[in-house]
């Protein structure tokens, strides 16, 4: 049994602070917003993720899941520090390491004054380099004695997916480690031994680059996926049913997890690490045509979608589904976002049903998001499925929201589903 401090209770630090204290850890989760803190503390989760809430409640009663905003704390009652802290993009498309640096330095701070072993674990999703040229000169400073055997900086990607977070955690691939030698890496496997998967041990950089290369790979198959489908629908052809034949060669093409021709992608992982990618081979000149097409092929996507219900020439629109993917509020980047926010730009009249996704419960950079792209979101969510087909002229179906709602008996318009009618020629569309 180890003591854990997990920095930051977004997604990836809640699934990642209640799953290690189900497995016998005492974790202490830290975070500088105060409601994430009292509503752990309070047995409930800050984000929207399946079977968390539960075993967030279940870990805080039997006392091995704690919250606070004190990092002096935290670090004084640890041995192990994990940061998993948002890397967004900036204002450049370059990922930001802003946060990440500021945990840093106050853990570093407090080992300043404690003068004790402990191992930091970088979890936040960086760029190669910057835990090396950037983080590890930055703790060296801040406790104020070079890199030894007693103070450790290593990384341990995640490969978490929204909605299916907890059952990846517990099935995951393998259980990666970038770190100086396998010693170093062992305090990390430490905590993960109820989990069967296999432990790799790799150089930092080299661990880092596999967690930017898995979520490229994914971004290019949904982007891959979704051009066959609008060009097998411009041939009268199913893109549906073409990529599920592909995926039928599991010898050559690999999995179809991601393959599934349908909407855009979104969300806070796949849009910001392409982006950072693009953006680092921009800098250093190496061309990455593929790479840097994936943004604009999936811009390209949502523009279908948008002349789609233009030419319905439908004006009152209901829209199922908000968040990137059904299960979760994550709003930041969420293809059906930015739809949102272009319809009502063009003076669409809209209402939105999605009833994971709830206004006062929105946190942190998920809240300013919403904020900066639909700042009057409570004014257009409809609490009931009746709301929105009593409103809509055209219903627009956006994510698997659609699957818990029964709109086929109970809407009598026009309905559009981004979810096949982008791929496919055999046509959904219900005509009133």
């Amino acid at each position: 049994m180890k003591k854990v401090a997990v920095f930051g209770m977004g997604y990836v630090g809640c699934v990642t602070a209640a799953c290690m204290s189900r497995d016998g850890h005492r974790v202490i989760g830290v975070d500088i917003d105060q409601a994430k803190v009292d509503s752990i503390a309070g047995g409930t989760s800050p984000v929207e993720e399946p079977g968390l809430e539960a075993l967030i409640s279940e870990q805080v009663a039997a006392g091995r899941l704690t919250a606070t905003c004190d990092v002096d704390q935290a670090v004084r009652d640890t041995e192990l520090g994990l940061i998993a802290v948002g890397t967004p993009s900036s204002d450049d498309g370059a990922v930001s390491s802003q946060a990440v640096e500021r945990v840093i330095e106050s853990l570093g701070g407090v080992l300043n004054q404690e003068k004790k072993p402990y191992t930091v674990v970088i979890r936040s999703t960086l760029l190669p380099g910057i835990l090396e040229e950037r983080l590890a000169p930055l703790l060296e400073e801040a406790v104020g004695r070079a890199m030894s055997e007693d103070i450790v900086l290593c990384n341990n990607p995640e490969f978490l997916r929204e909605t299916t977070a907890i059952r990846d955690y517990d099935q995951a691939p393998f259980v990666l480690v970038g770190a100086a030698d396998s010693a170093q890496a062992q305090a990390v496997f430490d905590l993960y031994s109820k989990t069967s998967a296999e432990q790799i041990v790799t150089d930092t950089r080299t661990a880092a680059m596999v967690k930017y290369s898995c979520n490229a790979f994914h971004a290019m198959k949904v982007a891959f996926a979704n051009e066959i489908g609008a060009l097998a629908k411009a041939f009268g052809a199913d893109g549906q049913e073409v990529m599920q034949l592909l995926c039928r060669d599991h010898k050559l093409n690999i999995s179809p997890a991601y393959l599934r021709p349908g909407f855009a992608f979104g969300g806070s992982c796949l849009p910001k690490d392409v982006r950072a990618l693009a953006r680092h081979a921009q800098r250093h000149a190496i061309d990455v045509d593929l790479l840097a097409s994936l943004l604009s092929s999936n811009d390209a996507h949502l523009r279908r979608a948008h002349r789609l219900i233009q030419n319905t020439g439908k004006k009152a629109i209901g829209l199922v589904g908000l968040s990137f993917k059904a299960g979760t509020d994550d709003l930041r980047e969420s293809p059906q976002v930015v739809l949102a926010e272009t319809l009502l730009g063009r003076g669409y009249d809209l209402r939105i049903y999605d009833p994971g996704v709830m206004v006062s419960r929105l946190r942190g950079t998920n809240l300013a998001y919403v904020d900066e792209h639909l700042p009057h979101l409570a004014a257009l969510l409809v609490p009931k499925p009746s709301m929105l087909y009593e409103h809509a002229d055209l219903l627009v179906l956006g994510t698997e929201v659609a699957s818990g709602i029964n709109w086929r008996s109970d809407f009598s318009g026009e309905v559009l589903d981004l979810r096949r009618d982008l791929v496919t020629a055999r046509s959904s569309m219900a005509v009133s």
